[in-house]
């Protein structure tokens, strides 16, 4: 029985465990409410005997593309030979997800059995933690100790981790990353983060481990004077897009796009990107300069072979993903003003609907505002839904907010989600060029990607 893969037919006999497994994760406090702690899961570790220090690790952090910049330098990782461990959040369908061997979300089997290992001593730490006073493990800090423990176990030459949430308490900050990746760095959990980017580039610049060596997209004056700041303080290497290295160019291609990259060490010409969107080519770029930190310090060329390879089979699933066609159904996960703004722009350049309905259900802590303000160019219709969880914006609320900004004759409500993607590809059929676009929720994604496997939207 492989560990590698979910999809074996034998590793249906553990999908009820697994099952079980999420089960006994959703019990905990949710990702709603991270602690700002890494004691809790620093015990855990220890308890464990420490497997994040069985490999080294890229750690990304970013508040836009983290997740699509992790699954990127992973894949090029893997085409150079590396057997990888990846770590990402949220999931879209099924928890495994999360936790990818190989490029390969983790089998049932083996998130059962590592589970099970880990399970006593979670709750030693619970109980630690309870007659402290505090809260017992939440669920990210027992998902993050639990692929700590199934990277050990492939074991894996090389893990990504993404950041859940800001980075300096995020229980990823466990592993001593040796290279520290920052994304495009915005405002978004500004209850948590902080009011300002440039203090939200503080928290997340904890990531910076002494003696490290930093990568980042372009940022802000504010934000790379917290980079650098943090990078001087740890004695770590600092490499800046538009500096170290840059995008040169990107043209749109059928399935996606052509670019040509600047890195740290070398150039790499006419790469194809199975990904649309001028913010995925950054992302690209991005993963590019780490992995040639990672491999080499930045100093050393990669095999422009392998970087094609990398990019040429990665999957960003739930960004610009089509899950359905005639008519087209585009899901995108963008769920603040950043990644709406992208998402927009990509619409744009990459596509010639000329009709576009939305299907929105949005979280009631994002910026409702600054995400229908960001689409309002590119859609039609935008019609609202309620988005699968306890956080959901009211849907009378969310369509009154919409209105606001949109006016009423464009904003339509219908609460089921199954009964709104119906309506919505209803209307998208009534033209030639006219399409779905479920966004504004990573739920809502999930769903919406569940629902067009069930009916076969994308056909045989």
């Amino acid at each position: 029985m492989t560990n590698d893969s979910w999809d074996d037919t034998d590793d249906d006999l553990f999908a009820a465990a697994a099952d079980g497994v999420y089960s006994a994760l959703l019990d905990r406090m949710g990702e709603a409410a991270p602690q700002p702690r890494l004691a809790a899961t620093r015990r855990v570790a220890e308890l464990l005997g420490d497997p994040q220090r069985a490999y080294p690790v890229i750690h990304v952090t970013g508040t836009n593309g983290k997740t699509s910049t992790s699954r990127i330098s992973e894949s090029i990782l893997r085409a150079h030979g590396l057997r990888t461990g990846l770590f990402t959040s949220p999931h879209l369908v099924r928890v495994n997800e999360r936790i990818a061997i190989d490029g390969e979300p983790i089998s049932n089997e083996a998130l059962v059995r590592n589970w099970e290992d880990i399970s006593p001593y979670l709750a030693m730490v619970d109980t630690e933690l309870t007659t402290a006073g505090e809260p017992p493990l939440t669920y990210f800090e027992a998902l993050t100790a639990l692929a700590f423990a199934c990277f050990a176990d492939a074991p894996v030459d090389v893990a990504v981790l993404e950041v859940g949430m800001g980075g300096e308490w995020d229980s990823t900050n466990v592993a001593d990353g040796q290279v520290a990746v920052f994304t495009s760095i915005s405002l978004d959990h500004t209850s948590r983060l902080g009011n300002t980017v440039a203090e939200i580039a503080r928290t997340k610049s904890g990531i910076i481990k002494p003696s490290s060596d930093v990568v980042s997209a372009a940022q802000s004056d504010e934000v790379l004077s917290e980079l650098r700041r943090a990078a001087a303080l740890t004695e770590s290497t600092f490499g800046t897009e538009g500096d170290a290295f840059s995008l040169l160019s990107n043209t749109v291609a059928v399935g996606g796009q052509v670019l040509t990259v600047q890195g740290i060490a070398g150039r790499y010409a006419d790469l194809f990107l199975p990904l649309f969107g001028d913010h995925q080519a950054q992302n690209a770029t991005v993963a590019i300069a780490a992995v040639e930190t990672f491999l080499g310090g930045g100093s050393q060329q990669l095999a422009t072979d392998v970087v094609a390879e990398g990019l040429a089979t990665v999957t960003s699933p739930g960004r610009l993903q089509v899950i359905g066609t005639e008519p087209t159904v585009l899901v995108d996960a963008a769920h603040n003003p950043g990644g709406a703004q992208a998402l927009a722009g990509a619409l744009s350049d990459y596509f010639t609907f000329d009709r576009v309905t939305a299907v929105l259900g949005v979280l009631g802590d994002k910026d409702v505002d600054g995400i229908v303000r960001a689409l309002d160019p590119v859609v039609s219709t935008f019609l609202v839904t309620q988005s699968p969880s306890e956080r959901a914006t009211d849907v009378d609320e969310l369509a009154a907010a919409v209105v606001r900004i949109v006016g009423p004759d464009r904003v339509t409500v219908e609460p089921n989600i199954r009964t709104a993607l119906d309506v919505a590809r209803d209307e998208a059929s009534g033209t030639d060029r006219g399409a779905v676009l479920v966004t504004g929720s990573i739920l809502l994604v999930g769903e919406a990607i569940t629902i067009a496997a069930d009916e076969g939207w994308k056909g045989a």
